[in-house]
């Protein structure tokens, strides 16, 4: 249980630290949000526009729409622009409990994958890894890369953390569980 749990926290670290630097120090996701010098402008036209907190996509139908007015609305937007807003009242700018969050969720992910390796009859640095990378892309095709589809985004950024995070856990996984 010693062993898992120091496996753990390790990964967990791991995780984290690789996640402050793809997005911080590096940072790999830094063309993922771009400026505009119109952004107060558009801020004070969403604050008199919205007025609940949520994403939108526009153009949208309403709540209750029939799917046929609902297509008949696809078709007439077709070639138009449109765009997907995430909108909040306040910024908040506190990150210690953000960061709080994502280091339990780095813990509980190392947990997870901890769990799968060790229910392999013989593991080795090259299986863990292995095994490791392909929780990562799963992770990735099922999350970033089909909203980068749907979204019309790039998610090359998604796929090196998905590669480099895991890889670099399954290669302390590969050399830690293993040892007697």
């Amino acid at each position: 249980m010693k062993k898992q749990l120091i496996a753990t926290i390790v990964g967990g670290l791991i995780l984290f630290i690789w996640q402050f630097l793809s997005w911080a120090a590096i940072p790999i996701h830094a063309s993922e949000y771009g400026y505009t010098p119109n952004q107060d402008k558009i801020m004070e036209f969403l604050n008199q526009n919205i007025t609940e907190e949520g994403t939108y996509m526009l153009p949208g139908v309403p709540p209750g729409t029939s799917q046929e007015q609902a297509e008949i609305s696809m078709q007439a937007n077709a070639g138009k622009p449109w765009a997907s807003i995430s909108y909040h009242k306040s910024m908040n700018t506190n990150m210690g409990m953000n960061m709080f969050r994502g280091f339990v969720i780095d813990l509980v992910a190392a947990w997870l994958l901890i769990w799968l390796l060790m229910k392999f009859r013989t593991l080795n640095i090259g299986t863990a890894v292995q095994s490791s990378i392909a929780v990562g892309i799963i992770g990735y095709l099922t999350i970033p890369y089909l909203n980068s589809i749907w979204f019309e985004s790039n998610s090359l950024e998604h796929l090196i953390d998905a590669i480099v995070q895991w890889g670099l856990v399954g290669v302390w996984l590969g050399w830690w569980l293993p040892r007697k």
